[in-house]
């Protein structure tokens, strides 16, 4: 079929082969990942089919969706065919798959390792392209009470405010809080800022009575545990 259908729109193809017929003839799961980004772009451009401009995509980035979602929108509009509009929608589409990920994490959880804070927290940090710092507050059960986002940054680094994270906690009568960033680059272990940071936010919840019972610094590639290494 894909040589028939080469270098022809995808309104000359057979009913059943486009990707929107498809999609209500036998459901979503049947469509190929490029069928499914052609139908969010619409249209391809005058050399390319919507679904041959999304395979293009898609080979930019070794067929990796989780590379794809970290593609920026302006370098989603250097595709020929791809302008602001089509780009943000691959890119909306995205974040959706993201949050429904880290929806599905939000059910009341005990904290009882360190693996447990990856799972919880995985969602939030997946495919971003830059540094998010984010507090999880816990109850005296190690009960998850909330999450908070404190602080988003570039590529290589982000700030956080013990004031604001300690302000938090206290907001929420938290008895117990742990730290946990990502490194865009893959990188799990922690710089001398991570360190001095981990050292500065543990004495301070030892004066607050709201202990600090870890530091995950979290990749596509795992996590780094500063209890589980011995610095907290």
């Amino acid at each position: 079929m894909e040589r028939d259908q080469k270098n022809m729109t995808i309104k000359m193809w057979a009913k059943e082969d486009r990707p929107r017929e498809k999609m209500l003839l036998k459901g979503r799961a049947v469509l190929s990942d490029s069928e499914l980004i052609a139908l969010l772009i619409g249209s391809g451009n005058n050399r390319q089919s919507a679904v041959d401009l999304s395979k293009a995509i898609l080979n930019s980035v070794d067929n990796d969706l989780r590379k794809l979602s970290k593609l920026t929108v302006k370098e989603l509009m250097k595709f020929n065919g791809v302008g602001e509009a089509k780009a943000i929608s691959i890119s909306a589409a995205l974040e959706l798959g993201r949050r429904k990920r880290a929806a599905s994490r939000k059910e009341e959880c005990r904290i009882t390792t360190s693996r447990d804070v990856h799972e919880l927290m995985l969602g939030y940090f997946e495919d971003l392209p830059h540094e998010e710092f984010w507090v999880v507050l816990l109850n005296r059960g190690n009960i998850v009470l909330d999450k908070k986002n404190i602080s988003r940054g570039g590529v290589s680094g982000t700030v956080a405010d013990p004031k604001i994270i300690f302000k938090l906690a206290i907001e929420h009568l938290a008895s117990a809080i742990i730290l946990c960033h990502n490194h865009p680059s893959g990188n799990l272990f922690p710089s001398e800022a991570d360190i001095k940071l981990t050292k500065q936010m543990v004495e301070s919840g030892n004066m607050l009575g709201i202990p600090v019972l870890d530091h995950l610094i979290i990749s596509d590639k795992g996590f780094y545990s500063f209890t589980d290494e011995g610095i907290i």
